[in-house]
């Protein structure tokens, strides 16, 4: 029997990820030898995996990668990062408790992210969290990815999830996008990664902590998306 879920995404929504993204994107930087960023210019670059992250970062340095120096620095990205995880990673404040205050009500969690299963699984099992999860999907878990709903979809049904009881979190864009084009309330941070303001793409809710996160909210905001589809 399918339960309820709660599906969070990890960069900038779970774990505080930035210190080190910045690291390795960095270290890249040094390779090409251009420009460092600095820690809050890197957050405008993050939310849709590493690939697209340093392309960002090197075209806001007026350098535009080819499709094989991308691959050549990704692969240069993907060594060190993996060398120093989970380093100054952090899951951000209240967040272990809100999943067990869910878990508590019987609800399953997942993770639904753009960062490669591995390096996901690699990051949480850093941090002595991966127990709370019943499925933690990547990038390159399925053949599609956020904000495609199929990725979000795949994960509830991996879990073991019930999609008409289902919240996501997330801190983006693709997020809220991957959330409403499955028909799924969405709960925006609005402390996470993203060059704009959340509010701006029309999630269900935005919270600045996750004391804010409650069982009771998500059941009220399940409750609207169903008394809308009625």
């Amino acid at each position: 029997m399918t339960k309820p879920i709660i599906v969070f995404d990890l960069d900038g929504t779970l774990v505080e990820t930035a210190p080190d993204l910045l690291d390795s994107l960095n270290h890249c930087l040094r390779h090409l030898k251009l420009r460092e960023v600095d820690p809050a210019e890197v957050r405008n670059y993050v939310g849709n995996g590493a690939r697209v992250m340093i392309e960002r970062a090197c075209e806001a340095h007026g350098h535009r990668l080819g499709p094989d120096e991308l691959e050549d620095v990704f692969q240069i990205f993907l060594e060190h990062y993996r060398a120093n995880m989970p380093g100054r990673s952090y899951p951000f404040p209240g967040v272990i408790q809100a999943i067990e205050a869910f878990q508590g009500a019987d609800y399953l969690a997942a993770v639904c992210t753009n960062k490669l299963e591995g390096l996901s699984r690699r990051l949480l099992e850093g941090l002595r969290i991966d127990h709370y999860f019943s499925a933690i999907c990547g990038a390159d878990t399925f053949a599609h990815r956020k904000p495609d709903p199929r990725h979000l979809l795949a994960t509830i049904a991996m879990a073991g999830g019930d999609p008409e009881r289902c919240v996501m979190v997330g801190d983006s864009r693709t997020d809220i996008d991957t959330a409403k084009n499955a028909g799924i309330p969405v709960v925006a941070v609005d402390f996470g990664y993203t060059d704009q303001p959340v509010h701006m793409f029309g999630p269900s809710k935005v919270i600045s902590h996750f004391d804010e996160l409650t069982v009771e909210l998500a059941e009220r905001l399940i409750q609207s998306v169903r008394s809308e589809t009625a």
